[in-house]
């Protein structure tokens, strides 16, 4: 892992398209606002791993159970 000390104000750039600036510290909180092409996807960890977990439980799923309940949905 990559360790950067940025203060407010300053940011850094993850590959040619993404920038990343430190805009507040209140405590042990960071503020950051990423400049990024609409195409690359950013997610919090804690929403990445819920999205992980969804699709490992879908997998369990036989596909013609998904596609009765997805069916419900559509009408």
């Amino acid at each position: 892992m990559l360790v950067i000390r940025r203060r407010p104000g300053e940011s850094l750039y993850v590959g040619a398209e993404v920038r990343v600036e430190v805009l507040s510290v209140e405590g042990s909180q960071v503020k950051l606002g990423i400049e990024a092409p609409r195409a690359v996807t950013i997610l919090r960890d804690e929403v990445r791993a819920t999205q992980q977990a969804n699709l490992a439980a879908a997998r369990l799923v036989p596909r013609h159970r998904l596609d009765a309940v997805i069916g419900q949905f559509r009408r």
